[in-house]
């Protein structure tokens, strides 16, 4: 039996040098990103996670992780990503300086007790922030998760409604948002991957979609313009 060769770098046309493309360079991909929780929907949508192979980004309340540690736990175990979403959930634009930091700082405390990480991502509660708010997690060197598109599944509350909409949603390197905490959304996700998966997609967390770009503390992503 001969030898089994590997065939030159010249031969497949690939320098031998020459890094491999970013995983969502080559793949058409996806970020689902599920706020407000852990809350007791979660363990469900993490078994429908596990089942399609998919990894989301969770943006955890600081009260909440203290709540359901093991909880905030299983989703690390799992692969999954996690932000800081602050402890209460406030409008940061009418805090105050101090009490904004107090938001996100005490967050990020209690999930690198949970998980012993700090989280090296916020995503700002209802997406309000503006050049104040931006300026303090530049100072806490957190880039600010925005998304391409929202489902307002939160006001839908409607299995078929969430479904169809993070359908229509849906783009490559989109970045959706939804809710762990509507039970009506955790309902949907089955069919949504399922729909998704035909089409070619590849859930990754955020991090992932980034394709190696490091975000600046402060920076928003997707940028509005998006």
């Amino acid at each position: 039996m001969g030898l089994l060769t590997v065939p030159a770098a010249a031969e497949t046309g690939k320098k031998a040098d020459e890094p491999a493309k970013p995983y969502c360079a080559r793949y058409k991909c996806i970020a689902l990103t599920f706020d407000d929780g852990p809350w007791p929907y979660t363990p469900e949508l993490l078994d429908t996670l596990k089942k399609h192979k998919a990894k989301a980004t969770f943006f955890l309340l600081g009260r909440k992780v203290e709540g359901r540690a093991e909880l905030a736990r299983r989703i690390v175990a799992e692969g999954h990503e996690v932000g800081n979403h602050t402890w209460t959930h406030p409008d940061l634009t009418k805090l105050t300086d101090d009490e904004i930091m107090q938001e996100v700082n005490s967050t990020s405390e209690v999930i690198e007790q949970t998980i012993g990480e700090r989280p090296t991502m916020m995503r700002p509660p209802n997406g309000a922030t503006d050049s104040r708010v931006g300026r303090l997690m530049a100072e806490l060197e957190l880039p600010q998760i925005l998304w391409t598109g929202s489902t307002l599944d939160w006001q839908a509350r409607d299995t078929k409604v969430i479904t169809a909409r993070t359908l229509k949603l849906a783009k490559r390197n989109g970045v959706i948002l939804l809710h762990d905490i509507v039970p009506q959304t955790v309902k949907a996700m089955p069919a949504v991957l399922t729909t998704l998966e035909k089409q070619g997609y590849h859930f990754v967390t955020v991090t992932a979609l980034l394709q190696g770009r490091e975000l600046k503390g402060g920076e928003v992503y997707p940028a509005r313009s998006e």
